[in-house]
């Protein structure tokens, strides 16, 4: 790697607004507030809107999306148009 161009790559803590959940990593992203960690240590913070600790996905609530009504929708559509296209 050419010495000069590349940003610094230092701990930070991500922490998840909406789920009370913080992890340190590192990154070439910086924060204006600083946080005391576990070890003592004062590191940056950066706020994110959404971690593994609050998505649907992750904690099992994802929300049921109606796909047989998209389906009708769209066979009402463009269904038989498709079907004579395929014959």
């Amino acid at each position: 790697m050419k010495p000069g161009i590349h940003p610094p790559y230092e701990p930070v803590v991500f922490r998840d607004k909406a789920g009370g959940f913080a992890f340190l990593t590192r990154s070439t992203a910086t924060g204006d507030k600083t946080i005391e960690w576990e070890d003592g240590n004062t590191y940056p913070v950066i706020d994110v809107e959404i971690s593994s600790a609050s998505h649907p996905f992750h904690t099992g609530q994802a929300r049921v999306l109606d796909t047989a009504g998209r389906v009708e929708k769209f066979e009402k559509r463009y269904g038989s148009r498709a079907r004579r296209e395929a014959r």
